[in-house]
């Protein structure tokens, strides 16, 4: 079955940049739609960019100019860089497909960004 696993969060100073990554096991990125969602405390779960199998990339206007979204076809992994982080960029970042996320989710990776 398909396993996620990501990495690279921490803590960063607002206007700061991290690079967070996502294994794939079970499944090839490259015939599935990607995504990175973050969840925030006290919020639901919600998409931050997408990345299609062509290579067609979607950002949330609130992402969008700073988050770039990537994918390593050979190393079946899914990246985002993340420029120009702001305090309500802090949550837990998932990798996941889309639109129909696999049933099961990583642990995440922690972003927090302090002001």
């Amino acid at each position: 079955q398909v396993q996620l696993v990501e990495s690279g969060g921490g803590l960063v100073q607002a206007g700061g940049s991290l690079r967070i990554s996502c294994a794939v096991s079970g499944s090839s990125v490259r015939f599935n739609h990607m995504g990175w969602y973050r969840q925030a405390p006290g919020k639901q779960r919600e998409l931050v960019a997408s990345i299609t199998g062509g290579g067609s990339r979607y950002y949330a206007d609130s992402v969008k100019g700073r988050f770039i979204i990537g994918r390593d076809n050979d190393k079946n992994t899914v990246s985002m860089l993340m420029n120009s982080l702001k305090p309500e960029d802090t949550a837990v970042y998932y990798c996941n497909r889309r639109p129909t996320p696999w049933g099961i989710w990583g642990q995440g990776t922690q972003v927090a960004v302090s002001s």
